[in-house]
């Protein structure tokens, strides 16, 4: 259980991408990471782009950012919701500041481009958001998961196994 003893939020809006929330959020638990679900509102159910519900455990005023080790942004449509939430910004720029790893896939850029983190990095998405990757300042490549520095990107689905194979490696060595 190599990441025992690290705390991951993973945030959660509705319609989230099921599986660009889920796959992350089992794998690092099987790997013995807490990740808690985190909303807008504690203990609510969040429904998936395609009918999967997730709960979350805290709302964003409940946490302290700074007792997490990693932060990971789901995609699907929810990311253009979580960019409305200051404290959404708050938590990436914090993670930012603290180079600690940050998740991101398919829309989940768009967070991040809200934060204004990307000037400057190396990054990949969906190919439907990458002019504004670029915009953002990022440099944006087609590639299944690219990391830079303490920012993990993924485009979709099928990247997920290297994507956060990648992610929990970093978190390993930490």
């Amino acid at each position: 259980m190599r990441l025992k003893d690290k705390k991951i939020i993973a945030l959660v809006e509705n319609d989230f991408e099921d599986l660009e929330l889920w796959y992350p959020v089992l794998r690092l638990q099987e790997e013995g990471a807490k990740v808690d679900l985190i909303g807008k509102e504690a203990n609510k159910k969040y429904i998936g782009k395609y009918g999967v519900p997730a709960e979350s455990a805290y709302a964003f005023s409940d946490i302290n950012i700074d007792s997490y080790d990693a932060i990971l942004v789901p995609g699907g449509w929810a990311p253009d919701k979580l960019r409305r939430y200051p404290e959404v910004l708050d938590f990436v720029r914090a993670m930012d500041k603290a180079e600690k790893p940050i998740g991101q896939i398919c829309h989940a850029g768009w967070v991040l481009i809200s934060a204004d983190i990307l000037k400057g990095r190396k990054v990949t998405s969906t190919p439907g958001i990458k002019d504004d990757m670029a915009n953002a300042g990022a440099t944006w490549v087609d590639e299944p998961v690219t990391v830079d520095g303490h920012i993990f990107s993924s485009r979709r689905p099928p990247d997920l196994p290297p994507y956060v194979k990648a992610f929990a490696d970093k978190l390993a060595s930490q």
